[in-house]
């Protein structure tokens, strides 16, 4: 199934992405009877991955949401209507250096234990929203990166078991400023996020449609040119070993949110080095998981 968020009278509400349109979760919840109690009043869509049994619950749901949208029974709403799955992660955890190519084009060594790095909340932003370039930057990159969002809390948690802890993924563009990163004392938490610098979608995909996490093709296209293609088998480090390793230090909690790293082929590893530029579209990707869609806007003076 696929958990999305749907700006709806003003507000983000649940929804489920089906067949390219999305349909408000409490629309469908309300056709179905007895079923209002089963969510309680989690309705946030972090407070979804709360509730004890989701993908049971909204596994019964997405069984008769066809019957629901044969009847009319539940409005579509389009694309353009999708709000990030996750609003306002309480972490972003970011991966750097996960596969060998993009360490060898970025002159790094490849890493012998999984390096970590944040941004903040404020990044997220929708799955076709816009990228907003800052006006004091001008060498704005793209990586296409898998997701794995948290759905039960978890420290010490061991590799074997990690994945369970994983509700689904969705695709990331974890947007970066690269003097601001890189040339201004190492400062990777204020280089990678400014705002809108994470789009996430287009929906959480549960670990049940996904499969393997480490056997997804992933790229990333800007208009329409091919920037980024690899899989996610050639991580250094897998979903499952991030997940445990990272537990190792502090708690995952529900709606956490895990960017496992992105293949070679950013501008960085490019000469000349191909930047963002405004009015650029830029696409990322990922196998059973979707495609999200960005397009590059600057910042309007004195925003």
């Amino acid at each position: 199934m696929k958990l999305a968020t749907v700006r709806h009278e003003g507000r983000l509400q649940p929804g489920f992405l089906l067949d390219d349109r999305v349909y408000l979760l409490d629309e469908a919840v309300e056709k179905v009877a007895g079923r209002t109690s089963s969510f309680g009043t989690a309705w946030s869509p972090v407070g979804l991955l709360r509730v004890p049994d989701l993908e049971r619950h909204l596994g019964e749901l997405a069984d008769v949401l066809p019957t629901l949208i044969e009847r009319g029974d539940v409005t579509p709403h389009p694309l353009t209507d999708l709000g990030p799955p996750v609003p306002r992660p309480g972490k972003i955890i970011c991966i750097g250096r996960n596969y060998a190519q993009h360490a060898r084009e970025t002159g790094s060594e490849i890493p012998t234990r999984p390096i970590l790095f944040a941004k903040f909340a404020t990044a997220v932003t929708g799955p076709f929203d816009d990228i907003v370039r800052p006006t004091e930057v001008t060498d704005l990159d793209y990586e296409a990166e898998l997701c794995a969002v948290i759905g039960t809390a978890g420290r010490h948690i061991p590799k074997e078991r990690a994945l369970e802890h994983v509700v689904g993924y969705c695709c990331a563009n974890d947007i970066s400023a690269r003097t601001a990163q890189l040339m201004l004392g190492d400062q990777w938490l204020r280089g990678k996020s400014f705002d809108t610098f994470c789009p996430i979608g287009p929906a959480i995909v549960t670990r049940d449609e996904v499969g393997d996490p480490q056997a997804l093709r992933i790229r990333c296209r800007v208009d329409g040119e091919v920037r980024q293609d690899d899989t996610t088998g050639d991580m250094i480090f897998d979903v499952a070993t991030l997940v445990s390793y990272c537990s190792d230090a502090f708690t995952l909690e529900p709606g956490d949110l895990m960017l496992t790293g992105t293949p070679a082929g950013v501008a960085l590893g490019r000469d000349p080095p191909p930047w963002l530029q405004p009015g650029q579209r830029c696409e990322v990707e990922i196998e059973r998981v979707g495609a999200i869609a960005n397009r590059v806007v600057d910042e309007a003076a004195g925003a």
